[in-house]
């Protein structure tokens, strides 16, 4: 099923990785952007982050990422400017962000990305680590 769902990516992530098969799992190939490779245009990211309903300061990354040697945990810093820092360094996107036409999520925990699928899971589903999301009739499995 082709349908218009976009992930921006990062196949290093366990958290995108399980996104990803999540999406795969309800029958769905989507539009897979390496967002490390090839970043969103500074408008486009503005506009993921405003559809999402998240301020820019939510999305931004700080494991693994030049956060604190660029001084980003600065409360004083505007929007604008971290959103500057994360045209510089896209590592401080946060993901997986996906893209359906039932809404924008920044898909942390993973299992957030069932409530923009526009089609049912087709069966069991299993994170990396084990964690049973999905059950076999393919109806998400409460915590």
């Amino acid at each position: 099923m082709r349908t218009d769902i976009i992930i921006y990516h990062n196949p290093e992530c366990g958290t995108s990785r399980n996104v990803l098969a999540m999406i795969r799992n309800a029958g769905i190939e989507p539009h897979v952007i390496e967002y490390l490779k090839t970043p969103p245009t500074r408008a486009l990211l503005v506009q993921l982050i405003e559809r999402a309903g998240l301020t820019p300061r939510e999305v931004l990354r700080e494991k693994g990422t030049p956060f604190v040697e660029l001084g980003l945990g600065d409360t004083a810093l505007s929007n604008d400017a971290l959103v500057d820092a994360m045209m510089a360094h896209p590592v401080l996107i946060n993901r997986p962000l996906v893209v359906s036409l039932l809404g924008v999520r920044l898909c942390r925990p993973s299992e957030v990305v069932l409530d923009i699928l526009p089609a049912a899971q087709r069966g069991a589903f299993a994170k990396e680590d084990g964690e049973q999301v999905v059950d076999a009739q393919g109806r998400r499995v409460s915590a």
